[in-house]
């Protein structure tokens, strides 16, 4: 079982940080853990992985149910040179209403069903067969007296006429079914016909199978009589003589639940085979599998709410969430392991889990723990800073043995640089959508050490901020431009009512007003506007 790891969309250090972090540790615990994230990283988490030689994540566009997540029916396939008969009777042992061909690299050749079979007795060909000796020796209880093993195709005649009628009848194309009747064999035999079934278990004499041999006149005695031999016959037929083969509906693992649902219901068939990309097998899809189908296995780190997460998050199962925001709208069915504390990075807290398990976080591991602390405390100057962000980071540069300060600098610098980046990359680089009361908020937040670059195009930040107020129909539409050093922002925002501005920062309404000492989006800005709102009210 698979459990996926993540953070929220527009993904920062902490986010990538913990989820790779936290995979490292459920990995250790005995789990297979996949972390993953849910766009492009930033700068700033480039230079913190590429720091400590860790790989980006796996890019997760969805956690919608795909056919992989379903516990689909796992048969193996069967040989196109299996007869009939034997494919009949493993279906009904095992109760299988379909059979999957497959050649000797399990690739999918056709597929076979039970009433495939029924109509072959219905409405076959009587006349023609097309199969193997051991096909025939198999299903109708013989072994091959003369003769080597071999495929057989001719025409079927069960011999009930005298011997001169026979002459008429017979030739080298022929498959002769015959009891005790020598002078027919004889007759065969000097034919060359493709073969000979003796019934009722009869012995060859020693003339005829000598003769048969030096003709190559494969010759195959078998226990049924004439009658059971001549009615079962055709169920000795290759597979391959009824399968289906063309326009076979099959599907991939990547399918998404609703693709799937969609043409099963516009098709009738009771199974579905399920290929892979080099058309290998794996499997049979039917329609019970989609009343209850299987959900991704999801832990979430760093954010608890929809519409921060995941597209399809409504469709997995989610088992656990490591948080430190404010508790949003997710709702799970059954109980979870939910830790969220008031800390300052969600680095902090997987740090502390660590050491409740008493498991060593290795070099890589610790570094993206302290890059993932110190990137959201902003080196501690954040106000959601805590005691237990501190204490985590020593011990963590126990590992490290950093030079904290200068590391710290070097990566805000390589995070804030907006060189080559356009107005929307911007804005959108750590955007999150919040709900209070009924009051839709779109709040983006820019770190940068560059803020001569952002009153540069100012004009466009303001412009493309109005499209997305007006699009969104937010209440608010706010870009905070966050200068580290200096430790307070700039504001960039359109609302419904400016009077929320003024009143929660205490400035006059004006684009790029300057508000000192406000850094932090969760624990400044967002209970600032809402006491603003309730004033206003």
């Amino acid at each position: 079982m698979t459990f996926y790891i993540f953070g929220h969309k527009n993904p920062d250090t902490d986010s990538v940080a913990s989820c790779i972090a936290f995979s490292y540790l459920k990995n250790q615990l005995g789990f297979n853990a996949v972390a993953g994230v849910l766009g492009s990283i930033n700068k700033e988490s480039r230079f913190v992985l590429d720091y400590f030689r860790v790989p980006v994540p796996k890019l997760i566009e969805n956690v919608k149910t795909q056919v992989a997540d379903i516990n689909i029916d796992r048969v193996s396939g069967v040989s196109a040179d299996r007869s009939i008969l034997w494919a009949y009777k493993l279906m009904a042992s095992n109760n299988y209403k379909t059979l999957a061909v497959t050649d000797s690299n399990n690739k999918l050749t056709g597929i076979i069903t039970m009433k495939d079979i029924a109509m072959s007795l219905i409405s076959g060909d009587f006349y023609t067969l097309n199969t193997s000796t051991e096909n025939i020796a198999s299903a109708l209880g013989g072994h091959l007296i003369a003769g080597e093993n071999c495929c057989v195709r001719g025409k079927i005649v069960v011999v009930a006429y005298k011997y001169d009628s026979m002459k008429s009848i017979l030739n080298e194309d022929t498959i002769v079914i015959v009891g005790d009747r020598y002078d027919v064999i004889e007759y065969a035999i000097d034919l060359k016909v493709k073969l000979i079934i003796i019934t009722g278990g009869r012995k060859l004499p020693e003339n005829y199978l000598n003769a048969a041999i030096l003709n190559k006149v494969p010759v195959i005695s078998v226990s049924t009589d004439t009658y059971t031999t001549s009615k079962l016959i055709n169920e000795c037929n290759f597979i391959s003589t009824i399968m289906k083969n063309d326009k076979l509906v099959a599907f991939y693992p990547n399918f998404y639940l609703d693709e799937v649902e969609e043409e099963i219901l516009s098709t009738s068939f009771r199974n579905y085979p399920v290929v892979d990309d080099s058309n290998t097998f794996l499997g049979f899809l039917s329609r019970k599998h989609i009343l209850n189908p299987g959900k991704k296995k999801v832990i979430l780190v760093d954010h608890n709410e929809y519409g921060q997460s995941a597209d399809g998050l409504d469709e997995a199962e989610i088992v656990e969430i490591v948080d430190h925001h404010k508790l949003g709208d997710i709702s799970t069915h059954v109980p979870i392991s939910f830790r969220n504390i008031p800390v300052g990075s969600t680095c902090t807290i997987i740090f502390y889990m660590f050491k409740e398990y008493r498991i060593e976080p290795s070099y890589e591991i610790a570094g993206l723990l302290l890059s993932g602390i110190l990137s959201d405390t902003l080196a501690f100057k954040s106000p959601t800073t805590t005691e237990m962000d501190k204490k985590a980071a020593e011990e963590l540069n126990l590992v490290l043995n950093l030079d904290i300060e200068s590391y710290s600098t070097s990566m805000f610098k390589a995070g804030t640089s907006l060189e080559g980046h356009s107005i929307e990359e911007i804005f959108y680089k750590d955007f999150k959508e919040f709900s209070i009361d009924q009051y839709e908020l779109g709040i983006s937040q820019v770190f940068t050490l560059d803020i001569e670059s952002v009153f540069n195009r100012k004009e466009h930040f303001i412009e493309l901020i109005g499209k997305i107020h007006k699009d969104k129909e937010y209440f608010l539409t706010l870009m905070l431009v966050t200068d580290i050093l200096k430790e307070g922002s700039y504001l960039f925002f359109q609302c419904k009512n400016e009077n929320v501005i003024s009143v929660a920062f205490n400035i006059e309404v004006e684009q790029g007003a300057y508000v000192p000492h406000t850094v932090s989006r969760k624990k400044q800005i967002i209970p600032k506007i809402l006491e603003a709102i309730n004033i206003l009210r």
